[in-house]
């Protein structure tokens, strides 16, 4: 995509995630300025006939996929010679990167990771489809679990739809079936869910790897290598694993079997994973560069894209019905998150320079304020050091329950007259994350600062140098816990940004 495509239909593009061999994934922005996940297929695709028609089937299709541990898909269109598919965007790593930064997953994190994947696929199977590329790099590690993403090769489960004439997929996670051509169904699925957990839990597909027809003969001839992997699991993957898709259990059947139930429910599921998901942390953000005086600004940096979410509280483990006994959660841990910037149209307006305190902000304080509305959004005016200031806005984006603790998304829009700010200079505070905002209880007279796991908190970090453009915002995040089961608002000071009182606390 040329620089000077920056929309396609109503959506913002505002920057690349990522590219495969059916396109281009970018994050954008719908008209409410949200972010989502944006798979612009290739140009050559749209112009054919018969591709508009199956494509426009599919995506009807993929709409009505349940949003149990996958990411929905929103929207899709063609627009001349742009056919697109438009996604909730997730934050977190994929499974493939993450395995291969830190090794594998072991005790409750890969049961989950199991459980999850397995219903995201009971999901996409219930509504008719066929996944048909599931492997690591298609599975996004969430903050509340792994979230199946990608049906841009996806088929309805029609006998029409069945057969293609191209092997579609990747070798080391492909059927038997699907590697020779033949019929693919929801059973090549499981197949597949069996090579990502043996990935996960050992570090390596189940055939190995290297030239793709060595890859597939293993495949279709040889029994899988399942050394290492948890033996709770094993018996279930190698049963996925069978060469004849009529002798593998169903998604729904892996289920039943990991949750200990006659007929366990996609509700059921979901909830067991995110309470029993402790989210993974790749590797701690790198240190600050050095202050370097007289420096009036720079290009804008690439953002820090790792940050510490969700990390201890109690967990609940899987019931394991294959063990004597059940076994508890593993332990606590952080998880990565990526602070996404998203452009917004606003208008630089050039302020005096001041150098008077900025009194504190307020509002709620005689209302409840629902966070995403627009009550929840306050504008600012710092003034800064040595002159001048900066003209914005704060929104609160989320106030959200996960687990035992409560998550907050808010989002800082720049107005102001330079070409770019620190993000530092919106906090006032010497520390590069959001460790000395602060969570008030109605009535209570010690306030909760965001959690911290370590020496790593479990909120937005940034670097030196990273800066905010005029005209355009950046959404931070902050987990806090402690927080009673029984509180329905809080009060949360964003420091310099202002004082929002008694914010709602919502659902997960």
């Amino acid at each position: 995509m040329s620089d000077q495509i920056r929309r396609i239909g109503p959506y913002a593009i505002v920057r690349k995630l990522g590219e495969g061999g059916m396109g281009v994934v970018y994050l954008a922005q719908d008209p409410e300025f949200r972010p989502v996940a944006l798979k612009v297929l290739k140009p050559e695709l749209a112009g054919r006939d018969d591709f508009r028609r199956r494509f426009t089937r599919e995506a009807e299709a993929a709409r009505k996929v349940a949003r149990f541990c996958t990411a929905p898909v929103l929207d899709a269109g063609i627009e001349g010679e742009t056919a697109y598919i438009v996604t909730e965007y997730v934050e977190g790593p994929d499974l493939a990167s993450l395995i291969e930064q830190r090794g594998p997953m072991s005790g409750a994190n890969l049961e989950a990771l199991a459980v999850g994947v397995a219903t995201a696929l009971a999901a996409i199977h219930e509504a008719g489809i066929v996944h048909r590329d599931l492997k690591p790099s298609n599975i996004l590690l969430s903050a509340v679990g792994p979230r199946v993403i990608d049906f841009g090769i996806a088929r309805q489960a029609e006998p029409d739809a069945t057969r293609s004439a191209a092997v579609v997929g990747t070798p080391a996670y492909m059927a038997p079936e699907q590697a020779s051509g033949g019929p693919i169904t929801a059973a090549s699925d499981v197949f597949a869910w069996g090579g990502v957990v043996t990935y996960a839990g050992t570090g390596r597909p189940p055939f190995g790897t290297g030239a793709v027809p060595e890859v597939l003969y293993r495949v279709a001839h040889h029994v899988p290598v399942l050394d290492g992997l948890d033996e709770r699991l094993r018996r279930l993957v190698e049963e996925a694993l069978h060469k004849e898709p009529d002798r593998r259990p169903t998604a729904q059947q892996l289920l039943d079997r990991m949750l200990g139930r006659e007929r366990a429910t996609v509700v059921a599921a979901t909830r067991a994973v995110s309470d029993s998901w402790t989210p993974l942390l790749t590797q701690p953000p790198p240190p600050p560069p050095p202050v370097r005086p007289g420096r009036r600004w720079v290009a804008p940096a690439v953002s820090a894209v790792l940050a510490a979410v969700l990390a201890a509280g109690g967990t609940v483990a899987l019931w394991r019905p294959w063990e004597s006994k059940a076994a508890t959660a593993g332990s606590a841990r952080s998880t990565v998150t990526m602070t996404q910037t998203s452009t917004v149209t606003a208008t630089a307006t050039p302020e005096p320079a001041s150098s008077a305190p900025v009194p504190t902000k307020t509002v709620g304080a005689n209302a409840v304020i629902t966070p995403g509305k627009e009550a929840a959004v306050l504008p600012f005016l710092l003034s800064l050091e040595g002159g001048g200031s900066i003209r914005g806005l704060v929104q609160i984006d989320s106030l959200v329950w996960q687990g035992p603790n409560v998550k907050l998304q808010f989002t800082i829009r720049s107005d102001a007259a330079r070409a770019s700010t620190y993000v530092q200079r919106f906090f006032g505070i010497d520390e590069a994350n959001l460790g000395d905002i602060v969570m008030t209880l109605p009535g209570e007279t010690y306030p909760i600062k965001p959690m911290w796991n370590g020496d790593v908190c479990a909120c937005t970090t940034w670097g030196y140098y990273d800066e905010i453009e005029a005209g355009q915002s950046k959404r931070f995040y902050a987990v806090f816990r402690r927080v009673p089961k029984s509180a329905k608002t809080v009060d949360l000071d964003l420091l310099k940004l202002g004082l929002f009182k008694n914010v709602l606390i919502a659902k997960e």
